[in-house]
């Protein structure tokens, strides 16, 4: 049972969220070749599944989203339960979904048949037996007037609860997409910070001092991987949210909906009330037309529903079961807290690598009083000593606290502008001709690791986030807490809404031909009642 893609996209609205989950999930996998190095690598595995045949894991591959909800019948399965939970990968489980809208579309194709034979019927019948019954009822004409009055208010109501259903999902559907979008740029600002951050431990040269040449070629590998992935992400989202926006412009057909059928119940009413049979004709015929159609989107929109339900269960269990396998773990793979301390690891080794390679500049190059030709180590540096950088990390990368003297990370550059002294060249050579510890060159390269040291420091633990799904179950939570419930609601409002207005009107095109018949009865036994001498009135 195929659905189109678009239907799709609007039926997992919540899910929108996978397009940057997947957009997140992408980007690991793009680190994988370069991040196999044991000096500046986040080793990611796609899943559990993927871990080495050497390390036992443990998984519960039976555990099923929001089993419960989903045990629907099956059609594709004679009509068994289907007991396979929420899986949008899975013909039975949309087959079991589309079932729960089965009796709306059962009476789509009942009504567009049984009235198309009775309108076939009614007109043999006028062709084949000119002779007309004007037979008349009090009690039919009152009651056929009574309930139509009340098929058309059933009908205002439910355009007007059709029309405020419409707005109010649009409007949870719109704050959710927004919601998802700013998680997704929030993403991909961070991967461009670390980005240019790598982007500058490129040029780090610090007075001859360098990192090695093997981190040098990782960090000119992964920064291009984090470019990638962060230009996907943005990509897929923003086509993604395009789609789904655009998509999200149906509320114009549903206002559309609710004004032609409120439209056409108003004036089917007062075409029956004055007799125009002509007309009441012509309304006959598009009401059936539209009442079919409309019984047919009521079916969509509770699919949509049940859909919505179902995703945002899973999600709430998809949370609450972090090691567990599940359908969602195909869509959004997260590694295993193995993998993901071992990421934490490497940045805090490279982190402290860059802090090192800082402070031997500091303390065996800037704090040194070299004599001029000791080049190209002297450059003329006079003036108070510099502070050294606090390496955040112990030797064995655990948390580290900044002793007096250090000047941290986040501050450093400022500090170290400081003691940056005025230049000039000398035979090719840059020398100081005022105070200072630091050339303009050298603080420029200082500066470079710095900020790499700081990105990283900062944004690993975002990486192992993105890597361990923590980022992505936290969103989630979000959605199910704060957008979860007005979506459910608010979708049910438009099919409740669509339904009353589709019954509402189908029992008004009956009884605008009843009500009309009565009429044009009642008229002609006024006009054909004997008068009190036998004649007519």
């Amino acid at each position: 049972m195929a659905l189109p893609a678009r239907l799709v996209r609007v039926a997992l609205l919540l899910l929108v969220a996978l397009s940057f989950c997947a957009g997140t999930h992408h980007a690991p996998r793009e680190f994988r070749k370069a991040l196999d190095s044991d000096k500046f690598g986040l080793v990611v595995r796609r899943s559990i599944a993927e871990a080495p045949a050497d390390i036992n894991v443990t998984t519960n591959s039976s555990f099923i989203l929001a089993e419960h909800r989903t045990f629907r019948k099956d059609p594709l399965n004679s009509f068994d339960r289907y007991t396979g939970g929420w899986n949008i990968s899975e013909v039975h489980y949309w087959a079991s979904v589309g079932y729960t809208a089965y009796p709306l579309f059962v009476v789509a194709l009942l009504w567009f048949v049984l009235f198309f034979l009775l309108m076939i019927g009614i007109t043999c019948h006028h062709c084949c037996c000119p002779h007309h019954s004007y037979s008349y009822s009090k009690i039919a004409y009152a009651l056929s007037l009574i309930l139509l009055i009340l098929f058309t208010c059933a009908a205002i109501a439910g355009s007007a609860v059709l029309y405020d259903g419409q707005g109010k999902f649009n409007s949870s559907t719109t704050t959710t997409l927004d919601f998802v979008v700013s998680q997704a740029n929030f993403t991909v600002e961070n991967l461009n910070n670390l980005s240019d951050s790598l982007s500058a431990a490129k040029k780090v040269d610090i007075g001859q001092f360098l990192l090695p040449p093997n981190t040098l070629g990782q960090i000119n590998e992964i920064q291009g991987k984090l470019n990638s992935s962060a230009t996907d992400l943005a990509t897929r989202t923003s086509d993604n949210s395009e789609k789904i926006r655009k998509i999200a412009k149906s509320r114009i057909a549903l206002i559309v909906i609710a004004a032609v059928m409120l439209f056409l119940a108003f004036v089917g009413f007062l075409a029956s009330i004055f007799g125009l049979k002509f007309l009441v004709n012509i309304l006959v015929v598009i009401g059936w037309i539209l009442v079919t159609a409309t019984f047919i989107l009521c079916g969509v929109f509770l699919l949509l529903h049940n859909v919505v339900g179902d995703t945002c269960v899973s999600m709430d269990e998809w949370v609450a079961h972090p090691t567990e396998y599940t359908a969602l773990d195909d869509i959004i793979p997260c590694v295993d807290p193995t993998t993901a301390n071992e990421t934490l690891t490497r940045t805090r080794d490279v982190t402290s690598q860059l802090v090192n390679l800082v402070n031997q500049v500091i303390t065996n190059v800037s704090n040194r009083n070299f004599p001029a030709a000791a080049t190209p180590f002297y450059y003329n540096q006079s003036g108070p000593l510099m502070p050294t950088l606090c390496n955040p990390f112990t030797a064995d990368l655990s948390n580290r606290t900044c002793t007096r003297g250090e000047v941290t990370l986040e501050n450093a550059t400022q500090v170290f502008r400081s003691f940056e002294c005025q230049t000039k060249t000398v035979s090719g050579a840059e020398i100081c001709s005022t105070v200072g510890r630091l050339t303009p060159r050298i603080f420029g390269q200082m500066a470079a690791g710095v900020n790499v040291s700081l990105g990283l420091y900062q944004y690993g633990p975002f990486l192992v986030q993105l890597q361990d799904c923590t980022f992505v179950r936290d969103t989630f939570t979000n959605i199910s807490q704060n957008y979860c419930p007005g979506l459910e609601m608010h979708s049910k409002w438009v099919y409740i809404g669509l339904v009353l207005v589709s019954t509402a009107v189908m029992l008004s095109l009956i009884f605008w031909v009843i009500y009309a018949r009565e009429r044009r009865h009642r008229v002609y036994n006024k006009q054909h009642k004997p008068g009190p001498m036998g004649g007519n009135a």
